[in-house]
């Protein structure tokens, strides 16, 4: 299973719509264009991960990193995730205390 990645501009946030799988084979892809994003000064990510179908412990790696990322610029990262087996993986390594996670896009932008 390969990794989809489209970005677009809404409400001064960049969001990053993934599908597919994010493990070890494709979370490079994914960190490549975070890493990109914060280069050209874009720092306030929201990452929707409504069809994303597997994350592994690489592919948290990479979500950790980009938070770093933006946070050195005062930026912030907010994820998009109603799947509850997705949920699962981050409330069992504690991420969910660090990543504000929504369940919609609509959440995701409303909070500011």
């Amino acid at each position: 299973m390969d990794l989809s990645l489209e970005t677009r501009h809404e409400d001064g946030h960049t969001i990053i719509e993934v599908g597919g799988e994010i493990d070890v084979y494709t979370a490079p892809k994914l960190r490549d264009k975070i890493t990109e994003l914060v280069g050209n000064g874009e720092y306030n990510l929201v990452i929707d991960m409504e069809k994303v179908d597997f994350l592994d412990s690489t592919g948290l790696g990479v979500l950790v990193g980009g938070l770093k990322k933006v946070r050195a610029h005062d930026g912030s990262m907010r994820l998009i995730c109603n799947q509850e087996r997705l949920l699962k993986i981050f409330r069992i390594t504690g991420l969910a205390k660090v990543f504000v996670i929504h369940a919609s896009q609509a959440d995701a932008l409303a909070e500011h």
